[in-house]
């Protein structure tokens, strides 16, 4: 199940995401900061299984919505819903390692209308309160579990975003 409201994203899925007896596949056209309609939505309610865990991905996305459009409710409504066993993963733009350049870039999306919100790691815990993180917990995304072909001098500062996995008890 994909959620999106980009014209251009939805354009991709259709000609991208199709079902197979392996697994049904689907694409919503909604905003994700209303969790109601994707909740209630008929694509949800028949391509995914909600009395079985699932997960929720929220990859790159919630450093786009600020925080007066209270993403910490929107991620929580969201959970609600799922069943014991369903994990969170999510990815947020930090200004941990590099606050003046994080800044700047955020300074940069918001002139251009993009909203842009960069996180601290605390304020990324708060997404995960009550979850149990998988290790190694929430560090920089390069860091989570990096396989051969991760760059290893690669520096915090230069990714500048945190990753996350966290269980739904």
């Amino acid at each position: 199940m994909y959620v999106d409201n980009d014209p251009l994203v939805l354009a991709h899925a259709r000609a991208l995401l199709t079902s197979s007896p392996q697994g049904r596949t689907a694409y919503l056209d909604c905003d994700l900061l209303q969790p109601e309609q994707i909740l209630s939505s008929p694509e949800v309610r028949t391509t995914l299984d909600l009395s079985q865990p699932v997960a929720l991905t929220l990859i790159a996305v919630l450093h786009f919505v600020p925080d007066e459009a209270d993403p910490l409710g929107v991620v929580r409504r969201l959970l609600e819903e799922l069943p014991s066993g369903s994990y969170l993963a999510l990815s947020q733009v930090t200004n941990d390692f590099d606050a003046e350049a994080i800044g700047q870039l955020a300074e940069t999306y918001r002139d251009r209308g993009i909203a842009a919100q960069p996180r601290s790691r605390a304020e990324v815990a708060r997404f995960v309160d009550g979850l149990e993180l998988v290790e190694p917990g929430i560090v920089a995304a390069h860091r989570w579990r990096p396989d051969a072909a991760v760059d290893h001098g690669l520096l915090d500062e230069q990714v500048s975003v945190l990753a996350a996995l966290a269980r739904k008890p």
